[in-house]
């Protein structure tokens, strides 16, 4: 590109810790918005995020660090948005930003704008004036917990703009981070989304005891759902079997690090939603995106029975024994 761009993560949750943590092995400087005060005065002073990651060193002399969440976007060029998707509209408007028609915008955050049953890249577009050349999304499949540890993960890329693509590329690739590129931007964020909704059908199935045969068939049809889905809603020549959609289908249902399987989990040995969400302490995108899912296929009519089971155990609080029960014989 034809100047450096100065690039901020905002969002100081695991995924932007982990953002951070690559972008600063680059030897780079990184501006960084975070929610509390507090989270930035133990950053600088010990180099370590208190809420998440902690054994993730952190380099506060290459950070520009603030709560205000206008000045990071003021000093930046490139947002990196990894907010929870169910707080993004209230933390924008509470900063009062109105207009973002001068940022690149790239979206982290693997969930659906709750109420406007939109993918934040549409959002951006749509409340805050961003080209959709200035529109970007990163996919995985990663866990920000195995980037923090360096463990060797995959990231993808999806750009319109294949300048800003190598450029973000590049800030990201490191030794233990491979990273490739797609101008699939609506796809790998839809896909983002809907692996959250399989990874609590997983998880409920866990919890009520079904075993790895049945998971691997339930993955097999989800994959399928994914399919009928994207090709529905953006119709484009994509294969469903690249990493960026299966891989990331295949880690969030499986891995020990996976939220929205953990949430699954709770509810398929009986807990409510209620007492799950105490107990976990964090944000499952899934229990938001699966509502918007089910809204947003009303106009679309695409066959997702696994969609439609977790919906009618989480919100018509279905008996999740008796609906996977019925799920089973819809699987092939």
């Amino acid at each position: 590109m034809e100047k450096e761009l100065k690039v901020a993560v905002i969002g100081g949750g695991s995924w932007g810790t982990a953002l951070v943590k690559i972008l600063l092995n680059k030897n780079s400087y990184v501006n960084w918005w975070v929610r509390r005060q507090e989270t930035v005065d133990y950053i600088k002073n010990y180099h370590r995020n208190p809420n998440y990651l902690r054994y993730a060193e952190l380099y506060p002399e290459r950070l520009l660090l603030s709560t205000d969440l206008k000045q990071i976007i003021d000093e930046s060029d490139m947002l990196i948005f990894a907010i929870p998707a169910p707080f993004l509209k209230e933390t924008l408007d509470k900063a009062n930003i109105t207009d973002l028609s001068d940022k690149i915008i790239v979206s982290a955050i693997k969930g659906i704008v709750p109420f406007e049953n939109n993918i934040v890249g549409n959002f951006f577009q749509s409340k805050y004036n961003v080209k959709k050349k200035n529109i970007g999304v990163i996919a995985g499949p990663c866990h920000s917990e195995e980037v923090s540890m360096q463990k060797l993960s995959y990231l993808t890329i999806a750009f319109k703009d294949n300048e800003k693509a190598n450029f973000l590329s590049g800030r990201l690739q490191t030794r233990f981070m491979k990273v490739s590129t797609t101008n699939d931007i609506i796809g790998t964020e839809y896909a983002a989304v809907l692996k959250n909704i399989i990874a609590i059908a997983n998880g409920i199935c866990i919890g009520l005891g079904y075993g790895d045969n049945f998971q691997a068939v339930l993955i097999v049809n989800a994959v399928r759902e994914v399919k009928r889905f994207l090709s529905e809603v953006n119709p484009l020549s994509r294969d469903i079997n690249e990493t960026v959609y299966m891989g990331d289908i295949i880690v969030t249902a499986y891995s020990k690090f996976s939220r929205n399987r953990m949430f699954g989990n709770f509810i398929g040995k009986g807990y409510s939603v209620k007492s799950t969400m105490a107990e976990m302490k964090m944000v499952a995108e899934g229990y938001y995106a699966v509502k918007c899912i089910v809204e947003i296929n009303k106009k679309h009519n695409v066959y997702m029975p696994i969609t439609q089971a977790v919906y009618n155990i989480i919100y018509n609080r279905h008996s999740p024994f008796s609906e996977v029960k019925l799920l089973a014989d819809k699987l092939n």
